[in-house]
């Protein structure tokens, strides 16, 4: 189990996350972002790559899928709110 990002964590971890486009969340303790592709398939490749990533950490994100655009939201739900596993998911995902 996580727990919740402390402010000196929150700091370190998100700093870097801001930098690549990763947003918080309005009226949540969570990050957002969009990630956009050529088309839908390279959109579906990389949420299948990301999936096996989530699934392998258990951590799974919020996501949406419209044509060639994901929208992602991660939170640590069993802690109420961001935790490493936020950062370390979103991290991977910038990634691939």
């Amino acid at each position: 189990m996580s727990e919740k990002l402390s402010d000196t964590a929150r700091d370190t971890m998100l700093a870097p996350l801001f930098e690549s486009g990763w947003t918080l969340t309005e009226g949540r303790d969570a990050i957002t972002k969009t990630f956009k592709f050529d088309d839908f398939a390279d959109a579906f490749g990389w949420m299948t790559r990301a999936a096996i990533w989530a699934d392998k950490w258990d951590h799974h994100p919020e996501w949406s899928n419209t044509y060639n655009t994901v929208e992602v939201t991660l939170t640590s739900h069993d802690v109420g709110g961001l935790s490493s596993r936020d950062a370390k998911l979103a991290r991977k995902m910038d990634a691939l």
